[in-house]
């Protein structure tokens, strides 16, 4: 009777499996979002912050030099005025660009603003931080035209690392916190949470990167958790290791999936090597933005007590090595991208060299040379900025 019970209940689930299949696709994976989230833990920890400060405060190398380049940006001028809109509207290229370079760089000046104040404890600058954030929430409604997701990713990729600052180590107070929390929960996250699977790679991880942050802002579990489902997917199916076989992976949940397709997703490319990404033979600027967002992702996850480094630190390590190898000199072969690559990988190297290299010991000449010949890092006004002040040799 017993082993009747157990056939029949092992035909149930398996009956529940295919239902589960035919309505909703495959199981979710477990639970990646923390019992409790750790604030700030966006991108940057206390930790992190405090270990940069020091160094800052010691006068030392590179961290001086970069603080002082970024204090003496225009994002960290106490007369910047915010420049909000009801509706961005940005097409293709920004084209229409109806507010999308306000948007991204008030993004990033708020984030400038709340770094500038914890390194100095001058509450101006946490003022100026929250006057910028509170400017957006009390204007901003849609994104519109083709690029809106992109868009969303880039600003939404940079709106959480401030909040964070500034809510939880900003003691003056923050009125507007509730009301900016609902703009990323109305004007973002729909914009970002379900991803982009047929659009090149770097659109899907800048907004599964604005879906992490913003989900760790508002302490969404189901958003974190979806963020982390797709991130797990697009991994693979950006950067290609040897082990993939003979092509690289598909993007999830999409329709490309014959040899053929994959190669011209892949921008011609029909040859592959470890640490190949899928947009390399297109250019390596848009390349490095999906570089950056997989280790932005993984570095707040880490910091959230989930740490996705083992899961993708082979990809991130390979596909650093890999352009980074060109941008430093390498001749181009005559299998990659026909001869010849379109270089301008910029500085996204950081955060992903000091994970792998100064926290695993993993040896990475490379990204090693690249990464200190570009020190320090800056901004490069949509979503990256400051990570040479962040992240350098940071053990936190």
């Amino acid at each position: 009777m017993a082993r009747t019970r157990t056939a029949l209940f092992s035909v149930l689930a398996l009956l529940a499996g295919l239902l589960s299949l035919q309505l909703g696709g495959p199981a979710p994976r477990a639970t990646a979002a923390p019992a409790a989230f750790t604030h700030p833990g966006v991108l940057v920890s206390r930790a992190q912050l405090d270990y940069a400060r020091s160094k800052v405060q010691a006068g030392q190398q590179p961290w001086k030099a970069a603080y002082d380049d970024m204090m003496g940006s225009s994002y960290a001028s106490l007369s910047r005025t915010p420049q909000p809109r009801a509706v961005v509207e940005c097409g293709s290229s920004s084209n229409p660009n109806h507010g999308c370079t306000e948007e991204r760089q008030d993004a990033i000046a708020a984030y400038t603003d709340a770094l500038a104040w914890y390194f100095t404890r001058d509450s101006r600058y946490a003022k100026k931080s929250i006057e910028i954030m509170d400017a957006w929430s009390a204007t901003i409604t849609d994104h519109t035209n083709s690029n809106a997701p992109l868009q969303s990713g880039w600003s939404g990729a940079t709106w959480p690392r401030a909040a964070e600052i500034i809510k939880y180590t900003y003691d003056g107070g923050w009125p507007g916190a509730g009301r900016f929390a609902t703009m990323l929960r109305d004007v973002y996250l729909p914009e970002v949470i379900n991803g982009a699977a047929t659009k090149n790679g770097n659109w899907e991880l800048v907004m599964t990167e604005a879906a992490i942050g913003i989900a760790v802002f508002l302490e969404d579990r189901s958003a974190y958790d979806k963020a982390v489902s797709t991130y797990l997917d697009r991994v693979p199916a950006y950067v290609y290791l040897t082990s993939d076989g003979d092509l690289p992976k598909p993007p999830a949940d999409s329709s490309i999936d014959t040899e053929a397709e994959i190669i011209k997703y892949w921008q011609g490319q029909s040859t592959f090597a470890d640490g190949l990404a899928q947009e390399t033979c297109r250019d390596f600027g848009h390349t490095g933005w999906g570089i950056a967002s997989i280790a932005d992702i993984a570095e707040t996850s880490r910091i959230q007590g989930q740490d996705l480094y083992p899961k993708i630190q082979d990809r991130l390590r390979y596909a650093l090595g890999f352009h980074t190898a060109y941008e430093n000199g390498t001749a181009v072969p005559s299998w990659l991208c026909g001869g010849s690559v379109k270089k301008g990988l910029d500085q996204v190297t950081e955060v992903g060299y000091n994970a792998l290299h100064n926290r695993l010991g993993i040896s990475m000449s490379n990204t090693q040379k690249y990464t200190e010949a570009h020190r320090p890092s800056g901004t490069d006004n949509y979503f990256n900025a400051w990570t040479t002040l962040t992240h350098a040799e940071n053990p936190s």
